[in-house]
């Protein structure tokens, strides 16, 4: 969790609101005390639903996905290529 005083939070809103949206917490502190938190929403329900079923998902794809008959991975794939 990361602290900031009022004026640093007052003059970087923006870019805390930014932080916030990528998970992160921060107390705003007003002479070294705590007097305000910044978090991201909590999660609706619908959206926790949606994750799920997009894991649930992939999972499925992953299973479909027949392996490669000559038992070589994505990644020799990729240097295979490299060398040309």
């Amino acid at each position: 969790m990361h602290e900031v005083g009022t004026l640093e939070a007052r003059n970087s809103l923006s870019a805390l609101l930014e932080r916030v949206e990528k998970g992160e917490e921060i107390t705003i502190t007003r002479h070294g005390k705590p007097v305000a938190r910044l978090v991201p929403p909590a999660r609706s329900e619908e959206q926790k639903a949606r994750a799920r079923e997009a894991a649930l998902a992939i999972i499925e794809m992953r299973k479909a996905v027949k392996p490669d008959p000559d038992g070589l991975t994505i990644r020799d794939y990729i240097e295979m290529g490299r060398r040309y």
